[in-house]
């Protein structure tokens, strides 16, 4: 569930959305639904919300990374401290039995998180995930290509956990990286993090993309056998010199998914990108050729609408692609898609209510298409395997539009 101040046509933000929704017309209680059931309800008490399973071979693994950037000064932290992140590797995993499932955010940044949202005593049912904390590696003789993910404004590295944990369910070690200032996500010493003002530390496309290409520094280092874990954790058995460097992509969403054609027009490590709905807003704009291929999953941000993508797509020199999900909404490309519909039936949202947050796209088509478009670009591009989704619209995905 996912919180931008990226402004919609109409000129509401996306937090102004849902809170619209919230308001409108009558819903439960959220303490009706997040607290014990009464007695004399005879209604069953509420349990987690749920993620859809990864439809991958294979079982998944996860691991948190602390990584500090000292090539990058924080001024606002204050002298000594530099660039703070925290990263976390997902994989293919091996004898997960004796593993915990990770949650979906750590405790108390989503707590903080749906407070934010106007959701917050829904913090108890947060869902799991697919990952299974510190599993070793599935190794396969070949080393994992590797995907690292840029969270939207104001949100989170754990909101697009359904892509993720798919790629990571077909052979994929896919990084996801908590931007400082601009996240909600917790330290290992226990610091809760929440964005910050934007006038007290503005966090700009350009910052999310240096974070990509350190993130790429630390997965190289990881490639060759170092750990770059700050307080130098214990690691997965079987992640160091596990990755392949040679076969590096990126994604993002919104503001991360201008965050990645930035990086990869900076960085030639970035094999092949693609941008979940992302703006393409930056100052200056993003300028140069890109010879590498990158797709573009559209929703409210189209060529035909917004002026800088136009402008990015026309420098695109290598394999593109631009599809667009009738009915989807900026927030539709992620795990929005199989949570807020669990959320409006505790609270006993409208239909439009739930469509005024995600659309009219329907929810199951949303969450099959997120898990498949992604695998099938990444696949063709990182593994070089012919993927015929991708030549034109299929009876599978009826609401996928190829723009020429």
């Amino acid at each position: 569930m996912t919180t931008t101040p990226f402004t919609n046509r109409k000129g509401m933000t996306r937090r102004g959305v849902l809170g619209a929704a919230l308001g409108a017309g009558t819903v439960l209680p959220i303490a009706a639904v997040a607290g014990p059931a009464r007695a004399d309800s005879g209604t069953p008490a509420a349990e987690r919300l749920t993620l859809p399973a990864p439809t991958g071979p294979h079982q998944v693994g996860t691991v948190q990374l602390h990584l500090v950037d000292r090539s990058r000064p924080d001024g606002i932290a204050g002298p000594g401290h530099f660039r703070e992140l925290m990263a976390t590797v997902w994989y293919p995993a091996r004898n997960t039995r004796r593993y915990p499932v990770a949650p979906w955010m750590p405790a108390g940044a989503l707590r903080a998180f749906l407070t934010d949202a106007g959701l917050g005593e829904l913090a108890a049912l947060g869902p799991l995930t697919a990952g299974h904390v510190g599993a070793p590696v599935r190794r396969s003789g070949r080393r994992l290509p590797v995907v690292v993910f840029s969270h939207g404004a104001h949100s989170h590295q754990g909101d697009h956990t359904v892509m993720v944990q798919e790629l990571a369910s077909h052979g994929y070690a896919v990084v996801t990286v908590a931007h400082q200032y601009d996240t909600y996500t917790e330290y290992p010493d226990g610091r809760i993090a929440v964005p910050a003002d934007d006038e007290q530390a503005p966090t700009l496309p350009g910052d999310y993309a240096a974070d990509l290409r350190f993130v790429l520094d630390c997965v190289e280092q990881l490639a060759a056998g170092r750990n770059p874990d700050a307080g130098h954790r214990e690691l997965p058995a079987g992640l160091l010199g596990s990755l392949d460097p040679r076969r590096m992509g990126a994604f993002g969403w919104s503001k991360g998914g201008t965050a990645t054609a930035a990086a990869m027009l900076a960085d030639e490590r970035i094999r092949a990108g693609l941008s979940l709905d992302g703006p393409m807003q930056m100052r200056p704009p993003l300028t140069g050729d890109l010879h590498r291929p990158f797709m573009l999953m559209s929703a409210e941000f189209t060529r035909a609408t917004d002026p800088a993508v136009a402008a990015f797509w026309s420098h695109l020199r290598g394999r593109r692609l631009d599809i667009l999900a009738q009915g989807a909404a900026h927030l539709s490309y992620g795990d929005n898609e199989a949570l807020f519909p669990q959320v409006a039936e505790l609270l006993g949202w409208s239909r439009q209510q739930l469509q005024d947050v995600i659309g009219t796209l329907d929810p199951v088509q949303a969450v099959r298409i997120q898990q498949a478009y992604p695998l099938a670009f990444f696949n063709q591009h990182l593994r070089h395997r012919r993927e015929h989704l991708l030549d034109g619209p299929s009876p599978a995905f009826p609401a996928v539009t190829f723009l020429p």
